[in-house]
């Protein structure tokens, strides 16, 4: 069974760089409110260390997820490599 607190902190991370990129109304609003999406270089420096943040964590629990959290995160780091690609 997935650790609850894990799958949260790997949801937030990534709804932090989604709505950075401007992929959540609610988020994006917030963003907006902040002062991200008036800069672009800023928004794209948010997405980019919350990929590094998810990707350290995939480096240190290597070997110690379950495999529904392992394809959680897994899944996470390719979508926004694939943002951030683009």
């Amino acid at each position: 069974m997935p650790n609850q607190d894990l799958v949260g902190l790997i949801n937030s991370l990534q709804a932090t760089a989604e709505a950075a990129l401007g992929d959540l109304n609610a988020s994006s609003a917030l963003a907006r409110r902040d002062g991200l999406d008036q800069t672009p270089d800023r928004a794209r420096q948010t997405a980019e260390r919350s990929l590094r943040l998810l990707t350290m964590l995939a480096e240190k629990t290597r070997g110690n997820l379950d495999l529904t959290e392992a394809e959680l995160l897994g899944g996470a780091i390719a979508q926004l490599r694939e943002r951030l690609a683009n």
